[in-house]
């Protein structure tokens, strides 16, 4: 079932903003704005809680280091 909604300008020309085409629909920009906020996955879950564990052990470098490392 199709819809139609009303928005002010200002939202309009923020989605304006987001749309990576001229082609791509409002829906396409509303559903990708939506997506981050809906639930993730478990692995992701589970890469975030391992991700946590490394830094808060120290397992991380900074991107001063990283580029002193590779002579940036």
């Amino acid at each position: 079932m199709e819809t139609t909604i009303q928005i002010s300008k200002s939202l309009l020309n923020e989605l304006k903003k987001r749309k990576l085409g001229d082609k791509e629909s409002y829906e396409n920009v509303i559903w990708d704005l939506l997506e981050d906020s809906m639930e993730i996955s478990e692995e992701t879950k589970k890469d975030l809680e391992e991700s946590r564990k490394e830094f808060e052990q120290g397992k991380v470098k900074t991107l001063a280091q990283v580029k002193k490392e590779l002579k940036l």
